[in-house]
């Protein structure tokens, strides 16, 4: 029991008996405890003796700060300079810190590590396949992961501990710009893993080196030399280049060759990249660019047709900047241009051959020798005078035959002729295409306005769309012919100073106008077919092949509409006129022209009513010298037939007039 509560409680027994007997002599006369001699006490009544004044007991004088064992404790002052001294004995430590530790034991799947910590830690054995060797004793750097997880156990790691420390040497190494050495250890997307100082870094494809790279399985297991180029402070990622190291090595080797390059130097080179501008050619360490315009003195299409990739050869210095390490190569520069060496056989009235490198609109080139061209204008094509397309006659790559017109050597231009080939059609053509005979020829060409046709090469003439035909009317000449067709003509006239032909088509038949005027003469009626309606009116087809106009207002039925498309019916002729070749008719007048002659009709059967009617009068009076009564009635019925028969002649005549 403790000590305080023993002492107290007797403390309150002897307060509440009242007694005067002091406790330490009760306690040595009776062997009773403490709290029996506060119960036996308990019942007498006497004055309360003062704690302080009670003498005390024989056990109080007991040491207690023995314990069971026998074993004395140590006081505060005692336990402060033990623990400070226990204390010293261990190092202070921090979760991620770095240390080194020492290699204590070693099991088939475990390294113990002491690392003055008041436990040992264990790291996984395969953190140390980079040491095969590893033996007790053996120091090695590691970090505190947590110095007491979830079972109180320090828990290292070595692999966190290379990682943090060889992405010290990376940061270092990219802000000085210091070669590094890493292992190439697989492929990925784009590029290749390296292993830099432990750590895995990328390198993209185009850093491998400076020529474009398509197999990188080839560098898997190799140890190369890098830059780092890029890092990631955030996600902790590099990126090494060791194209960058052949660039340098490369710069100083281009700056001592620009150092030595003048214009005009001839340099072998090797060609490394070919484009459709150009090529580059690798100068030792430099690069430079040979356009394609100088690589051949004639038109190639692509570089490709002359070189090929690896290919050596000897180039010229066109040109270079210090500044950008542009140089500019030429390879055509190195053989005397063309034409300053052109054949003797080359000049003014020779027939050359020529292959079609250049199509334009107002003409052809033609390569008569490498280097050398001419042109082809279209006017030079053909002796016809109808417009000929260039990039309908000529195709590139076709081979032409052409008489060399003008040579001027200076200018270095040459203009060729393909119609001078043969003799002028255009010397004698009144006899071979007179006035007024007839010819076939081929539709060349057609316009808004008319048809191209060729007689014969080189001469050729237009049908105007208004000689296609006497009878129908054409929007355009398409409607009629087609551009290949054959088709019958007339000289109609003879420009030879233009030369131009006038062409016809329908004057090879007779005007049939003359005779249709009396066959649709003003007032016949003709059944017609509506084939086409616009805003003014209709196109009436009609008999023998002829079309005629009906405006909108002469379409109006007698129901009140309006006659459609491809609707057949009656038509009258309102209008012909043989000189504009013109028929206006109407649908209108014919139903108006019936109902007027139902309207005569029925007036001349009114007339020749009542004449009858006077005739008879006239007969009565002639045999009856004096009426009689009898008479009078009769002669009254008779005015009064009249008279009603009067009356709907008029109430008739008014309807007729409501129905207009």
């Amino acid at each position: 029991m403790n000590l305080y509560f023993v002492k107290q409680l007797n403390a309150d027994a002897q307060e509440n008996a009242g007694s005067a007997e002091p406790v330490g002599e009760a306690s040595a006369a009776t062997p009773t405890t403490p709290v029996e001699t506060a119960q036996a006490a308990a019942p007498v009544e006497k004055p309360q003796t003062p704690v302080a004044e009670i003498d005390e007991s024989a056990h109080d004088d007991f040491d207690w700060s023995i314990d069971k064992r026998h074993v004395s404790s140590y006081s505060k002052e005692e336990k402060e300079k033990y623990d400070k001294v226990y204390d010293s004995t261990f190092v202070q430590l921090n979760d991620g810190e770095l240390v080194t530790g020492t290699v204590v034991g070693l099991t088939k799947t475990d390294v113990v590590i002491n690392i003055g910590f008041k436990s040992d830690g264990l790291v996984p054995l395969n953190e140390f396949r980079d040491m095969p060797g590893l033996k007790i004793g053996d120091e090695v750097e590691v970090m505190i992961v947590e110095k007491e997880d979830r079972d109180g156990h320090l828990n290292l790691s070595r692999k966190q501990a290379r990682t943090t420390r060889a992405w010290e040497k990376i940061v270092e190494v990219n802000k000085t710009g210091e070669v590094v050495t890493g292992l190439v250890t697989s492929k990925t997307k784009g590029g290749l893993i390296v292993d830099v100082f432990g750590m895995e870094t990328f390198l993209p494809g185009s850093q491998i080196d400076v020529k474009p790279v398509t197999d990188y399985d080839q560098f898997v297991g190799k140890t190369m030399e890098f830059k780092v180029v890029k890092i990631n402070e955030t996600i902790k990622n590099a990126v090494v280049s060791h194209k960058a190291l052949i660039e340098s090595d490369m710069e100083a080797q281009r700056a001592e060759i620009i150092g030595k390059l003048e214009k005009g130097q001839v340099l072998e080179g090797t060609v490394k990249n070919i484009t459709d501008f150009g090529a580059f050619m690798d100068l030792g360490g430099l690069d430079g660019l040979l356009y394609i315009t100088d690589i051949s003195w004639g038109r190639i299409s692509h570089p490709s047709e002359v070189l090929k990739l690896d290919q050596k050869l000897n180039v010229v210095v066109l040109d270079f900047d210090d500044e950008k390490k542009r140089i500019s190569l030429g390879l055509k520069q190195l053989t005397p241009h063309p034409w300053d060496v052109l054949p003797e056989d080359i000049k003014e009235g020779n027939i050359v051959k020529g292959k079609v490198v250049n199509i334009e609109d107002y003409g052809a080139f033609l390569e008569i020798y490498p280097g050398v061209e001419g042109l082809v204008h279209v006017s030079e094509i053909t002796w016809a005078n109808t417009p000929i397309n260039a990039k309908d006659f000529f195709k590139l790559g076709d081979e032409h035959e052409a008489k060399i017109v003008t040579l001027d050597k200076e200018t270095r231009k040459m203009s060729l002729s393909i119609k001078q080939l043969t003799e002028d059609p255009w010397t004698d053509i009144e006899n071979k295409f007179a006035e007024g005979t007839k010819h076939t020829g081929e539709v060349k060409n057609i316009t808004n306005y008319g048809v191209f046709v060729e007689l014969a090469q080189g001469i050729g003439g237009m049908i105007h769309i208004s000689d296609l035909s006497w009878l129908k009317r054409f929007n355009h000449p398409s409607e009629y012919t087609k551009v290949g067709e054959k088709i019958d003509v007339v000289i109609l006239g003879i420009d030879k100073e233009n030369r131009k032909l006038q062409l016809g088509h329908k004057q090879l038949e007779e005007d049939p106008w003359n005779a249709l005027q009396e066959t649709f003469a003003i007032g016949s009626i003709h059944e017609g077919t509506i084939v086409r309606k616009d805003d003014k009116g209709a196109i009436i087809q009609l008999p023998y092949g002829l079309e005629g106009f009906a405006p909108n207002r002469h379409l109006a039925t007698k129901e009140g509409k309006s006659l459609g498309l491809d609707e057949t019916d009656q038509f009258m002729v309102i209008e012909f006129d043989r000189n504009e070749k013109r028929i206006v008719v109407s649908h209108t007048r014919v139903w108006e022209h019936e109902q007027t002659e139902e309207r005569e009709s029925a007036k001349k059967a009114e007339r020749a009513e009542a004449e009858k009617t006077k005739k008879a009068v006239k007969s009565i009076q002639s045999k009856v010298e004096k009426a009689t009564l009898g008479d009078l009635g009769i002669l009254a019925d008779l005015k009064k037939k009249m008279d009603e028969e009067a009356k709907n002649a008029e109430a008739k005549k008014d309807a007729d007039a409501d129905k207009k």
